[in-house]
């Protein structure tokens, strides 16, 4: 995440009222899973407090880190939009300060260890018995309740415990690295699964509020991450055992251009008949058998060895090119720099500008979606830590 000069700070839309204008949100997180759901409530334009420990959140000190080499892109792009307020659960001042935020919040955003909860005065019946109008969303590795709550989790057990890894690597990895281990797809994957799904569950017992009135959600990140992987559980019914060995598609995915890679498939007729029209109408690809789709999967390697010969005489952009012309779903693989230049990216206004605390300017990701009719933020801000309090005492 490049740092940029400092451009001139821009209004929001004249009128504009984002989907969460009035909703309160107080955060305790010290996981990309808690402080991702806040952020995706923030960017829909709800208020989120980040109620921080005295020593501040732990993600202002976890890598990536910006071009100065002591600022966290990770916090800089999990804290955009929030307010931060110290609230050390050590001292009394620190839990008054809490409760009184959580007074007039709407949701409650923890993912604070299970076993630490009763001890710190933030456990659910606690909470439920001090605030029964809020909607506590609990956000942990295995959830608050069952066998494995008080259990830690970090991203590459939640990677694994939920069977991504056992699927990784696949494809043209798996056969051009078959020897490597299980792998942990890079980043925060896990930790951004859990984080929308604790966002949309707290949104649903919010919205549902005025019938049922507060609740206690337990949200846990191997379970929002079992629900990527739902189409490989799913064939466990068919008695179909998916494995990083033989998980691919039958014909198509990764290739490897004359200048780099890109990702194709052809799930449909049409596409194979596009396809077959991309690659110049070879002699192979017109044989009549070719024409049923479940003789394309039995002689799917042969058919990737074809494709492969063609895409390594051709540069990536132009098979790209070509291939959505005719309707063949294909794109390249491009380095974070090329995403963030991207004319693609410019044009839908993926990225705004966020300002850190010492006035320097960033470029993040607005959200994983838009608004039609009430655009995102242009601008945002990344809370300096205790904001809120200075402000109060200046």
């Amino acid at each position: 995440m490049p740092l940029h000069p400092s451009p001139p700070t821009e209004a929001p839309p004249s009128g504009a009222s984002l989907p969460l204008a009035g909703c309160l949100v107080v955060e305790r997180a010290r996981t990309v899973a808690g402080a991702y759901a806040g952020r995706l409530l923030a960017s829909m334009g709800a208020q989120v407090i980040m109620a921080e420990p005295a020593g501040g959140s732990p993600l202002r000190g976890a890598p990536p880190w910006l071009d100065d080499g002591g600022t966290s892109a990770l916090f800089a792009h999990l804290g955009a939009g929030k307010r931060s307020l110290v609230c050390d659960l050590a001292d009394e001042g620190g839990r008054a300060s809490l409760d009184a935020e959580l007074a007039r919040a709407d949701i409650f955003i923890d993912d604070t260890a299970l076993r630490e909860r009763a001890a710190l005065g933030i456990d659910a019946d606690a909470v439920a018995a001090r605030h029964p109008h809020l909607v506590h969303v609990s956000v942990l590795p295995f959830g608050a309740s069952g066998p494995k709550a008080h259990w830690d989790g970090e991203e590459v057990n939640l990677l694994h415990a939920s069977g991504e890894g056992f699927l990784l690597p696949n494809g043209l990895s798996h056969e051009l690295f078959p020897d490597r281990p299980p792998l942990k797809i890079y980043g925060h994957f896990a930790g951004y699964q859990g984080g929308a799904t604790a966002a949309m569950a707290g949104l649903a017992a919010w919205w549902a509020r005025p019938v049922a009135g507060g609740q206690f959600v337990d949200v846990a990140v191997q379970d929002a991450n079992l629900c990527v992987g739902a189409f490989a559980l799913q064939r466990l019914g068919d008695g179909s055992l998916e494995h990083r060995a033989t998980r691919s598609f039958r014909y198509g995915g990764v290739f490897q251009a004359a200048d780099g890679y890109l990702e194709l498939l052809t799930l449909e007729d049409r596409q194979w008949q596009a396809l077959v029209e991309m690659l110049d109408r070879p002699a192979w690809a017109l044989e009549p058998a070719l024409a049923d789709p479940l003789e394309r999967s039995r002689r799917g390697d042969e058919i990737n060895g074809h494709i492969r010969a063609w895409m390594a005489l051709h540069a990536v952009d132009d098979i790209v090119r070509r291939a959505q012309s005719l309707g063949v779903p294909a794109g390249r693989y491009r380095t974070p720099a090329e995403v963030a230049a991207g004319a693609h990216e410019r044009e839908r206004g993926l990225f705004a500008q966020a300002q850190l605390a010492d006035g320097r300017q960033v470029s993040v990701l607005r959200a994983p979606f838009q608004f039609r009719c009430t655009p995102l933020a242009d601008t945002v801000a990344v809370p300096a830590l205790d904001e809120m309090a200075k402000e109060a005492t200046a």
